[in-house]
């Protein structure tokens, strides 16, 4: 006996009554099938509904040949009649990102002669893959389009046609299909076959906002957010660039160039401190020109600093140059010596000092999780 699909006839029943007609253990669950139901099972790219039903909690939905199937927290007796509650604003929230799916996907595939070939509702936004190359600019203009189709208020249409009738119809990503299809309709912008759950009206979609977009499978994948997750996002969006504004003295619209400038300043204040870490360089090169040997153990610094600077003395000194900077328990270091092959000294290094890396040429780098008293034991001193 297929289940009674309650939410096909009305998607925005909340609260239905039910008879149990089978109750079967599973695992630590119970599968629960009722002579009718308002929870949507999970398909078509959209997740199962959540709830209650007679006091236990539902946490999947699954049909398995017209029989719909309710993961259930505690056993229901067999026979009882049962009243079930959806989680509402789950609920919602799935009709508001499925119907808008439909609206830029019309729009989209209608604009790109293209189909969408994947769609995945996720916890935090929508997934939607194309068999075409859109770019980002049509992406935002569709946005555009699908918003202003949204605030016109056009009302969703939900229809079984006969195969006749179905047939003459051009809907979208059109293939044979048995048995009775349910069209959804949103006039003017799409027509599509679904047994989704679906608002009533495009205005209850409330607002599209796309996030993300990449090539994928020689189309692209698009992240899209709709509704009460589209406004979340731009909510959080604005105060996040307002407290940025605020911390770079400007106003909101102007942080883009605020930061820009910042970027620039950041550049030339590394440039300088670069110029200067070359002359330090070079003086402690001349130091130490003549030394043989050299051990440094230095502030922190940039790997990069570590490699210039080791480079600088081990040009100078005519020995090996050896530098460590961080502190105790995680150094890096490079170790230089021109013309060269280090690679003995670097085994027996990193045995001492509980090191990791290696190189060749002359040059090797890694990290050392040592402290500085073994440093200098085992270099028998340092040379600063």
């Amino acid at each position: 006996m297929e289940t009674i699909k309650l939410y096909e006839h009305d998607p925005y029943l909340r609260r239905f009554d039910a008879t149990v007609l089978r109750c079967i253990p599973q695992g630590k669950a119970w599968h629960v099938t009722l002579d009718r139901t308002a929870f949507y099972p999970e398909g078509g790219g959209q997740g199962a509904d959540h709830g209650t039903l007679g006091g236990a909690q539902v946490s999947d939905v699954q049909e398995c040949g017209g029989v719909i199937v309710h993961t259930c927290d505690r056993a229901l007796q067999e026979g009882a009649a049962v009243t079930g509650e959806l989680d509402w604003q789950r609920r919602f929230d799935h009709m508001q990102q499925h119907s808008g799916e439909h609206i830029v996907s019309g729009m989209l595939c209608a604009a790109y002669h293209c189909d969408n070939v994947g769609f995945h509702m996720g916890a935090e936004a929508v997934t939607i893959d194309y068999n075409a190359d859109i770019p980002w600019e049509g992406v935002l203009a569709i946005e555009h389009q699908a918003n202003r189709y949204i605030w016109e208020d056009h009302p969703v249409r939900i229809t079984y046609p006969a195969k006749e009738e179905l047939a003459a119809l051009p809907y979208r990503s059109k293939k044979a299909l048995e048995g009775q299809v349910r069209i959804t309709e949103f006039p003017g912008a799409d027509m599509c076959a679904c047994c989704g759950t679906h608002v009533v009206s495009s205005a209850q979609v409330g607002l599209v906002k796309f996030i993300g977009w990449q090539k994928f499978r020689g189309g692209v994948r698009l992240e899209v957010l709709f509704g009460q997750r589209a406004m979340d996002c731009l909510s959080a969006s604005w105060q996040q660039n307002t407290a940025i504004g605020r911390e770079l003295s400007v106003k909101p619209e102007a942080t883009h160039a605020a930061v820009l400038r910042l970027k620039e300043e950041l550049a030339a204040a590394k440039q300088r401190c670069g110029d200067m870490e070359t002359e330090h360089f070079a003086a402690l090169a001349e130091r130490y020109a003549g030394a043989g040997d050299v051990a440094l153990l230095c502030p922190a610094m940039e790997p990069d600093a570590v490699r210039r600077l080791c480079d600088a003395v081990a040009q100078r000194c005519g020995g090996r140059c050896a530098v460590f900077t961080g502190q105790d328990g995680s150094y890096k270091y490079a170790v230089i010596q021109p013309g060269a092959d280090i690679r003995a000294f670097i085994k027996d290094m990193n045995a001492a000092l509980h090191g990791r890396g290696g190189g060749r040429d002359g040059f090797a780098q890694g990290s050392a999780a040592c402290t500085a008293e073994e440093i200098n034991a085992y270099f028998g001193g340092l040379n600063e």
